[in-house]
């Protein structure tokens, strides 16, 4: 097992990319916190799934953009398993609107969630990280680097991401934690359909037409990415942005 003893918190896990993730980790041994900020039932199932098959898991509720609930995650963590030794942060928030529609919400939404976030995260696993070193692994989009129209919000909240990633890597790297970004192209998830991006629509026969292997992205490729990043396979890599996207996203 790649993943064996490894403690591992994944935030927005409970559907998607992340639940994906979650399963994946847990078969190769991790013992994984489901993190979700609403969705409770699909967390606890993710869990049920997670511990059915052998795995541990627990599912713990928060919102990441919150410092008290960020740092209640890492307590839950702590209580269950003793320390921390990999954070995916993959909560998104994500909405395609023209820039006439962009409200000061939306922008806080955006990027409270996908920015801030990440922020908070790395800034309490650092703690857990620092005498044994650690794994980050930010989930961001291959709209970082090729933004989509009226998704001006969500593409820049994931360029910001992405040069978290490069930036820590530089400033992390001596303390023996590695960090990088996964940029999944057109991934068919609850959250893509929820924003628009729903079977037979423009948008996915766009990103199918452009997509050299001819498919939509399924959560499971995202996963095993992961896998490989968190695991001693990647013990040379550091400060990347690796695009899983059917070659949509060819840099």
């Amino acid at each position: 097992m790649k993943l064996k003893n490894k403690v591992t918190i994944i935030t927005g896990a409970s559907k998607g990319i992340g639940a994906s993730i979650a399963k994946h980790f847990a078969e190769e041994g991790a013992k994984v916190v489901v993190n979700y900020a609403s969705s409770k039932e699909a967390a606890d199932k993710v869990v049920r799934t997670i511990n059915h098959n052998g795995g541990m898991a627990i599912a713990v509720k928060a919102d990441i953009s919150k410092e008290l609930d960020v740092l209640r995650l890492f307590e839950e963590t702590e209580k269950a398993f003793g320390t921390l030794d990999i954070l995916v942060n993959n909560a998104v928030f994500q909405q395609y609107l023209p820039i006439e529609a962009v409200s000061v919400e939306a922008f806080r939404q955006h990027f409270d969630v996908n920015v801030l976030g990440p922020i908070l995260t790395i800034q309490i696993a650092l703690k857990s990280f620092e005498s044994k070193g650690g794994n980050i692994i930010n989930i961001s989009s291959g709209a970082s680097k090729y933004p989509l129209p009226s998704a001006s919000l969500y593409s820049s909240t994931k360029a910001a991401l992405d040069a978290i990633t490069i930036s820590l890597s530089k400033e992390l790297g001596a303390k023996n934690i590695r960090i990088n970004s996964i940029l999944p192209g057109a991934t068919d998830t609850e959250g893509a359909r929820s924003a628009g991006v729903t079977a037979g629509s423009e948008y996915e026969k766009m990103f199918i037409a452009n997509t050299p292997l001819g498919r939509r992205g399924r959560p499971e490729d995202i996963a095993k990415a992961a896998v490989f990043l968190a695991s001693d396979d990647a013990a040379w890599i550091t400060g990347e942005q690796i695009s899983v996207s059917g070659g949509m996203y060819g840099f």
